[in-house]
């Protein structure tokens, strides 16, 4: 068996991203010639030609197709491999990452309380980024709302915390603005921002209504805070968690429950392959808190 040199491997997968030795050595930031000629030692390592070179570009052979999966899931795996050795080698570390407007303060605090020779921090996450910046190790777990907009659930353990009803977020003057509660009846005919994630806006937008007609289409957002502009401006309504945080304090907006539609759920990711201690402590801390708040109810 051939010792794979993993930087010819990384040339290797770059060419094949991008089906261009110039493009893939520009990523590099090595010459061309030089990249060319490590890629035929990786090629002389393996026993065969992985790449096609013609006038028209660069293109896989069937044994590049068939080592470039492998390729990748080698690389991930040494990556995964250095990034634990450097976890092991620094003092415990935990990042705690929250969307929206939901509150990590207290989980925080008792964890420091608990382990003081960890380093526990906070962080905001992006409405759309929780999966990604789980998986690139920006965050070590996160505090969300489902559907996780920005990759889904692949490779996250997601434990469902306690669920939330859903209000909609209107001006002040809205006609509707008075009512006790509504139905998605009382306002089928307004048009609702549309957010970019396909799976996030259908549960957001109640698109499509029970009825299998479609949402009215609003403006596109990009950014969380967009919509409440949106929505003081009369341009459109949205749906948000039910409670006087999702106004932001604005006087100018207001926020009514909706009945009949399905709830949201609170819930708590983390990577599905990270077994740290410290990462088991937080969810045992979160869920601790959330069964001492139902006692407390009950």
């Amino acid at each position: 068996m051939p010792d794979l040199d993993l930087r010819l491997v990384r040339y290797f997968v770059a060419v094949a991203r991008h089906r261009h030795f110039g493009r893939a050595a520009e990523e590099l930031l090595v010459a061309q010639p030089s990249l060319s000629r490590q890629v035929r030692r990786l090629e002389q390592a393996v026993g065969g030609a992985l790449l096609d070179r013609g006038p028209r570009g660069t293109s896989l052979t069937p044994a590049g197709e068939a080592f470039l999966p492998r390729a990748e899931e080698l690389l991930r795996a040494a990556d995964r491999a250095t990034a634990s050795v450097r976890e092991a080698a620094r003092p415990p570390r935990l990042t705690v990452g929250w969307t929206g407007n939901l509150v990590v303060t207290a989980d925080v605090a008792t964890m420091r309380r608990e382990h003081p020779d960890a380093e526990v921090r906070s962080q905001h996450v992006g409405w759309d980024a929780a999966p990604r910046a789980l998986l690139d190790h920006d965050v070590d777990v996160v505090l969300a709302r489902r559907p996780l907009a920005g990759g889904g659930e692949d490779g996250l353990d997601v434990v469902v915390l306690h669920e939330e009803g859903r209000a909609l977020l209107l001006p002040a003057g809205h006609r509707l603005a008075g009512r006790a509660s509504v139905t998605v009846a009382d306002f089928a005919s307004e048009a609702l921002v549309r957010f970019p994630d396909e799976a996030y806006n259908a549960f957001w937008r109640l698109d499509p209504r029970p009825d299998g007609s479609p949402a009215p289409d609003g403006p596109l957002v990009d950014d969380y805070l967009d919509k409440r502009e949106l929505v003081a401006a009369g341009d459109a309504l949205v749906l948000v968690p039910a409670g006087p945080a999702s106004t932001g304090g604005r006087d100018d907006l207001v926020t009514v429950p909706v009945r009949g539609v399905p709830p949201i759920e609170v819930v708590l990711a983390t990577r599905a392959d990270d077994d740290r201690p410290l990462v088991a402590a937080y969810r045992r801390v979160v869920l601790d808190r959330i069964a001492g708040g139902l006692r407390s109810v009950g």
